[in-house]
């Protein structure tokens, strides 16, 4: 552990490689999930020692670091083998909008650099800002967001959250503050049944198939599906609770909504 705060750090999830990134301090970073794609030059300059609920463990351990950092419970498994081994490790759970904000204040104070958190959260905090102010006024569409295609999913917290910030009214609104996903599991006459006039879908891991969602049955009678509202925002984009979610996930969402 430098004076400064940890000097070798591992993230398992790409929302904490990115902000170390937007703190300019990425020398820090001595591995990195294989999912990190933001910025684009992590996949050049850090080794990939994990999946999401899967890692190489003895890979971490030559690294020497002084901090690991994960998320959720999905990760608490791999979390406990490494506290096991004698690492230091930190368990963000981040679900909505505000732990977003926390996450980056508190990773800011675990590696000394509170004043430079703090200005990230004011810049993120004023683009929410903006693009609230924006939609004020208007009206709402529906928006049905598919976080799995089987089964059907629901979005999580901040992704309900964002929605609203954008313009839109989600449809499933009541289901955002289920953190697993197994809660969030929706019927397909359930979204028949609430006339979305936009659809977005990111299915984590794989391409979103456009066709076969306007194809299931009984969902030409959807608003969205009829006038053709069905688009794909990438999940590096909106399904990590970083800030990606509030800069560029959330200006997908804006241009999904704009026009409904």
């Amino acid at each position: 552990m430098a004076g400064d705060g940890p000097a070798r750090i591992v993230c398992l999830t790409e929302e904490t490689v990115e902000t170390l990134y937007l703190l300019g301090e990425e020398r820090r970073i001595v591995g990195v999930t294989g999912y990190a794609v933001r910025p684009a030059r992590v996949r050049r300059e850090k080794p990939r020692v994990s999946a999401f609920t899967s890692a190489d463990i003895p890979k971490i351990v030559a690294l020497e670091p002084d901090l690991v950092l994960t998320f959720s419970d999905l990760q608490a498994g791999i979390a406990a083998d490494l506290i096991r081994i004698g690492l230091q490790v930190h368990a963000f759970n981040q679900r909505d909008v505000a732990g977003i904000l926390a996450m980056i204040r508190t990773l800011g104070a675990l590696i000394g650099a509170a004043a430079k958190a703090e200005a990230l959260v004011a810049s993120l905090d004023q683009h929410l800002a903006i693009v609230r102010q924006a939609a004020a006024g208007r009206s709402r569409p529906r928006v049905y967001f598919e976080e799995w295609d089987d089964p059907l999913i629901t979005g999580i917290g901040w992704v309900s959250e964002l929605i609203e910030v954008a313009g839109g009214c989600d449809a499933f609104a009541d289901l955002r503050s289920r953190p697993a996903a197994k809660d969030r599991i929706v019927a397909p006459d359930a979204v028949i049944a609430a006339r979305p006039d936009v659809i977005v879908a990111s299915w984590c891991g794989k391409k979103v198939r456009p066709e076969r969602i306007a194809g299931r049955p009984g969902w030409s009678q959807i608003p969205a599906v009829a006038a053709g509202r069905i688009c794909e925002i990438k999940s590096p984009l909106i399904l990590q609770p970083g800030p990606a979610a509030l800069t560029d996930g959330l200006d997908a969402l804006v241009a999904a909504i704009r026009d409904a």
